[in-house]
């Protein structure tokens, strides 16, 4: 016996058939986007009441640093049931995003270091410390001696069982801090964690912390230059955290290619090179770049003073300075070629000065992107505390390889480049687009190796000013199924929401921008890092405090798909230790594919039928809704001219819809 709801589902299903199979030709290519024209550009300055433009996205809440942070520069992020744990160089700053347009601060943790990047597993919390001032007992005032037992660089471990109060645990002191870290949790061993340490500083004497050897080759296996050092954290006793190896995943690169000056770095300098000149300082050509350049003032100092004793006097005279002059490019070529590490003929430092500044971890496809300054490298993790490289890219239009993102299936992965280490306007209309940028690579394998292939750069479509940092920074992908969506941090650039499932065609569809922080000079601000947690995207404003803001549907992303993103939960997120996106059987999630469908072309008539479809079924329960989900399938089916991978999908989310027999 057929139900009344079955005999239309067949009745339904005898149109789609006849419709589906055929699909119109895909919509022509939209207008590539004209950054001069772009609304971001010259938005009104101000530190909190600056312009704002927003496309397709809605920020819902914002917060103010508290008091003794605000001011200190914001860093990373990091997510833990409804808190936002943020990185602040004053140290960590939980919130409470419950209600998304209402942030509540839980509490601010003084513990000054830089950059106190923050990163999370279950009821621990980790910190990196770099520079010269981080204490081990997380006191202000810093550390003056050279050497000290008292300083504080590597990872800091934290119990964060009762958020409200967290307490140090472990101090875990590294050869060159950590700048930025990574939680490794290997699917192997569920007693402990594993943290990969990208610190790029100088290596700290082995008076202050034994074993760190800066002055041995980096060939020699007892060296700390060229090393990841490893960290094992007990989940059983995590006070006993300590390094557990130290990696070498550089052996045998070559310096990478390097580029110079942008047209707006080269008419910057040409402009204060000219100012200079006029004020009366010293110029001669910088002996790496060959360029005209204000000769370093502790050279020139100790020159005049020579110059004046020579005479047997102390104040220096105009004599003098014409004496210094004339010798003053002997004397800064001498000094450059005196210098450690100098690259010989000029150039990038070679791989013997590099470090990785991020890593991330894919654990369940045991693969890593590392990041590493000079060189993005594609890593084997299987073994923790061994990984292997599989391959390095290098790229002249990189100057420096600054973090890295996985797509879902692993089959993908996009470096950014942070030109000028995040400090400088690289956004200009005299920046060139591939610099400062992202590059996107396939995964492919060659000869049972997997191997990176480059397919496009992607930069956000606007030009920013001269007053306004701006550079690829922080991201993570967005649960858009079917799809490769990511959003990103731009510094004063904003953020920017694109699609990279074509790794050849990568296209912005949402945005959120600031003027600057300052419209009268360079000032730091705009997005450290933004990044989707549970429905929300989240960045962490460095001058400001903290946004919060959701995607709104678009000619791009429809509501079905943000509906379908907005089921994927997760209880903790690091952006560095990617989880493989799982999306539980919802309707939304069959819609979202229909949409797809319809967003490639398919027939207009076909998408109309099979959404009938679907909403006959999610209207219906029991054998009435699985025998509406049969006949969905079969009509998505017909769609598999027009696009089979999507028509896959969608049957596999319409069949794991059906309620179990009886």
């Amino acid at each position: 016996m057929h139900s009344p709801s079955s005999r239309l589902a067949t009745v339904a299903l005898a149109g789609v058939l006849a419709t589906l199979a055929a699909c119109r030709p895909a919509k022509k290519p939209e207008t590539a986007p004209n950054p001069a024209a772009d609304p971001r550009n010259n938005l009104k300055a101000g530190l909190f009441d600056a312009g704002e433009f927003t496309s397709n996205i809605k920020v819902v809440g914002k917060a103010v640093s508290p008091n003794g942070f605000l001011g200190i520069t914001n860093s990373d992020l990091a997510f833990t049931g409804n808190y936002v744990i943020q990185g602040n160089y004053n140290g960590p700053v939980v919130w409470d995003i419950s209600n998304p347009s209402s942030p509540k601060l839980v509490v601010a943790y003084e513990c000054p270091a830089s950059q106190n990047d923050v990163s999370v597993y279950k009821n621990l919390m980790f910190m990196s410390a770099e520079a010269q001032n981080g204490r081990i007992d997380c006191k202000p005032g810093g550390v003056r001696e050279a050497v000290s037992k008292e300083r504080m660089r590597g990872v800091r471990v934290f119990d964060i069982s009762n958020i409200k109060e967290p307490k140090l645990v472990a101090n875990v002191q590294t050869c060159r801090g950590s700048h930025t870290h990574t939680v490794l949790e290997d699917p192997k061993d569920r007693t402990n964690v594993y943290i990969y340490v990208s610190g790029s500083s100088g290596i700290r004497a082995g008076t202050e912390l034994a074993g760190c050897e800066g002055d041995l080759a980096a060939a020699d296996p007892n060296s700390s230059r060229l090393r990841i050092e490893i960290i094992k954290v007990p989940l059983a006793d995590p006070s006993k955290a300590a390094v557990v190896g130290r990696a070498n995943i550089f052996t045998g690169l070559e310096a990478p290619p390097s580029h110079g000056l942008s047209d707006a770095d080269k008419a910057a300098a040409s402009a204060q090179l000219a100012a200079q000149r006029a004020a009366g300082a010293f110029i001669a050509k910088n002996p790496q770049s060959g360029a005209d350049a204000v000769a370093p003032p502790q050279l020139v100092r100790r020159m005049l003073d020579d110059a004046a004793k020579a005479r047997g006097a102390t104040a220096v005279t105009t004599a003098d300075s014409a004496t210094v002059r004339s010798g003053l490019q002997a004397a800064w070529n001498q000094m450059y070629a005196n210098a450690a590490g100098a690259p010989a003929g000029g150039g990038r430092r070679g791989p013997e000065g590099s470090q990785c500044h991020d890593i991330t971890v894919y654990p369940s496809l045991g693969l890593a992107g590392g990041a590493c300054e000079g060189h993005g490298l594609l890593l084997d993790i299987s073994n923790p505390v061994n990984p292997v490289r599989l391959d390095a890219a290098a790229d002249s239009n990189f100057a420096y390889w600054h973090s890295a993102t996985f797509n879902n299936d692993g089959t993908s992965m996009l470096f950014s480049d942070e030109w000028g280490g995040g400090s400088s306007p690289k956004c200009r209309a005299g920046d060139k687009a591939e610099w400062g940028a992202n590059a996107i690579f396939d995964i492919v394998n060659e000869g049972g190796k997997k191997k990176l292939k480059f397919r496009s750069y992607y930069k956000i479509p606007t030009y920013q000013t001269s007053n306004e940092n701006c550079v690829a920074h922080n991201g993570s992908l967005i649960p858009i199924p079917g799809r490769d969506v990511m959003v990103q941090s731009w510094y004063q650039g904003g953020i920017s929401v694109f699609d990279w499932t074509d790794t050849q065609n990568p296209k912005e569809i949402a945005s959120f921008d600031r003027g600057p922080v300052d419209g009268s000079r360079m000032a730091m601000g705009g997005s450290w890092s933004v990044y989707w947690y549970n429905g929300n995207i989240v960045s962490s404003e460095i001058a400001r405090g903290m946004d919060v803001a959701q995607l709104t549907p678009s000619q791009y992303i429809s509501q079905n798909e943000i509906d379908a993103a907005n089921t994927v939960k997760w209880d903790q997120l690091n952006a560095q230790g990617q989880p493989k996106i799982v999306w539980p059987p919802s309707f939304p999630l069959a819609k979202a594919f229909t949409d797809q469908l319809e967003r490639k072309g398919c027939a207009a008539s076909s998408v109309t039928a099979l959404r009938t479809q679907i909403a006959a079924a999610e209207k219906a329960s029991g054998m009435a809704r699985n025998t509406a989900l049969d006949a969905a399938v079969t009509a998505a089916e017909g769609a598999r001219g027009c696009d089979s991978q999507k028509t896959d999908l969608l049957k596999k989310a319409l069949q794991d819809l059906r309620a179990p027999a009886m």
